[in-house]
């Protein structure tokens, strides 16, 4: 009787943990609470990589690389989503306004709306401090 194929997981664990520590990056910038999911989930492939890599004697510096890029990916993206989750009521308000602004002056008083809701909720930001993108 002969063994199926096996792919060798434990010379590509560093790949994969690198890969998927490069995924948990990305995703913090577009989904962030996804992006602490993926950071989480990336750190435990990247730790359990290292003993998988030496039990074929093969470098750890991949999986080393992973632990670094989902352990700096982990913070910011549990402060990008504990900040999104914090002013969910002011951004969803702004994105109402946004889709009812027919003109760009409706626009801009929806940027103004949405710069007096997030001063009132953070009244250590001082006006002008919040610069959003795509505003004169």
């Amino acid at each position: 009787m002969t063994s199926p194929v096996q792919a060798r997981p434990a010379e590509s664990a560093g790949r994969r943990a690198l890969w998927l520590a490069f995924a948990s990056v990305v995703m913090t910038f577009l989904l962030p609470l996804a992006g602490l999911v993926m950071s989480i989930f990336a750190l435990v492939v990247s730790i359990r990589a290292i003993p998988a890599l030496r039990s074929v004697s093969k470098p750890t510096g991949t999986a080393v690389a992973g632990i670094v890029l989902s352990a700096l990916a982990l913070p910011i993206s549990l402060s990008m989503a504990a900040m999104q989750l914090y002013l969910s009521d002011e951004l969803s308000a702004y994105a109402n306004c946004r889709a009812g602004a027919g003109t760009v002056a409706a626009q801009q008083d929806c940027v103004q709306q949405l710069e007096q809701a997030l001063q009132k909720k953070m009244p250590f930001l001082q006006p002008g401090d919040i610069r959003f993108p795509f505003t004169p």
